[in-house]
């Protein structure tokens, strides 16, 4: 287990070099740069501002562009990023906000991890449990009920339910909607009352962004289970007279897992689409929005520092799910 791990580990990093060098290629494909949107910007306001002001401000960004070496060309930059990543941990400096990039993506980054991670345990424990009950309950009214209701977790895109769930909370049961905390917690410290009031915000983007998965899972553990069901070995164990549990339970349900198994590390980037568009519409503190205004105001270093870091997640997802597969199935070789 050990060699593969290693094997795999050294694997991952040619694989994150080409893709943090497709990432910066294809952002700074788009014509211009920061400093051009921002120009633009800055002109869009010349009847609110004096024309001194106006000049100070492309002045101001003309030496931006020479300092963080926007005029240099696309290689060099790239080459430089990467060699600050690698010797100092430095991922650049981002325009946008003024900061160091590494300092926003470990303040946003953790907020997603925290909520991407609820929302796949969500995932997975709803499309297990309805997922067995509707495969041995087939027919039944919980199946169809159960089939139905993936149908419709598939079908409604995130921001249509974020609305949906805003208003109800809003207009029916007279709650508060948008952002991880309250006014008056957001700068408190850690305390049991802030937890439970994380707790009480969390569970809305919670619910949005884990149903698609919850309702994929439940398709893929019904139809696995029901194909299992339905082999040679199992109606052996049923015909030595083993209990409907133990057939299903130590049998079937082991060898139906893999597929669910397989799907928990590529999850990660329908989740991370559906955080992105929540935390827009609810106003959240994770990386969603970061990540969005970085590719509209191409903020190449923010926004590439972040599609670095979730391909690197990605990758350890995967491996995750590998191993797990691999304890599950001994059967499955290393190689």
């Amino acid at each position: 287990m050990v060699p593969y791990i290693i094997k795999r580990l050294l694997h991952m990093i040619p694989v994150t070099l080409i893709l943090s060098l497709i990432c910066f290629l294809v952002i700074d494909l788009a014509p211009g740069d920061f400093v051009s949107i921002y120009k633009t910007r800055i002109m869009s306001m010349s009847s609110q501002m004096t024309q001194e002001a106006i000049q100070a401000q492309l002045e101001f960004l003309d030496e931006m562009r020479g300092l963080y070496g926007l005029d240099k060309p696309i290689v060099q930059r790239y080459f430089t990023w990467l060699f600050g990543i690698i010797t100092r941990g430095d991922f650049g400096y981002a325009y946008m906000v003024m900061r160091p990039v590494s300092t926003i993506i470990w303040e946003k980054l953790g907020w997603t991890l925290v909520l991407t991670s609820c929302s796949m345990i969500f995932a997975l424990l709803i499309g297990f449990v309805v997922g067995v009950y509707a495969a041995t309950h087939q027919y039944g009214v919980v199946d169809y009920i159960a089939t139905f209701t993936s149908y419709v977790g598939l079908a409604v895109p995130s921001f249509c339910l974020a609305l949906l769930l805003m208003t109800m909370v809003v207009f029916v049961f007279q709650g508060q909607v948008g952002g991880l905390f309250s006014a008056e917690y957001v700068a408190a410290p850690w305390s049991w009352n802030k937890l439970l009031d994380l707790l009480s915000h969390l569970w809305i983007p919670v619910l949005i962004v884990g149903t698609a998965g919850a309702a994929s899972n439940i398709r893929i553990v019904r139809g696995n289970l029901l194909d299992v069901l339905g082999q040679p070995y199992v109606q052996t164990a049923r015909a030595k007279g083993q209990t409907e549990r133990v057939v299903i339970y130590r049998h079937a349900l082991r060898n139906s897992l893999h597929p669910l198994i397989m799907r928990i590390g590529s999850s990660l980037p329908s989740l991370i689409a559906g955080e992105i568009i929540v935390s827009i519409v609810l106003g959240l503190p994770t990386a969603g929005k970061t990540f969005y205004d970085a590719l509209m105001y191409q903020d190449t270093y923010l926004a590439g520092s972040f599609l670095v870091m979730l391909a690197v997640l990605l990758q350890i997802g995967n491996l995750l799910a590998d191993i797990a597969l691999i304890r599950i199935d001994p059967t499955i070789s290393y190689d």
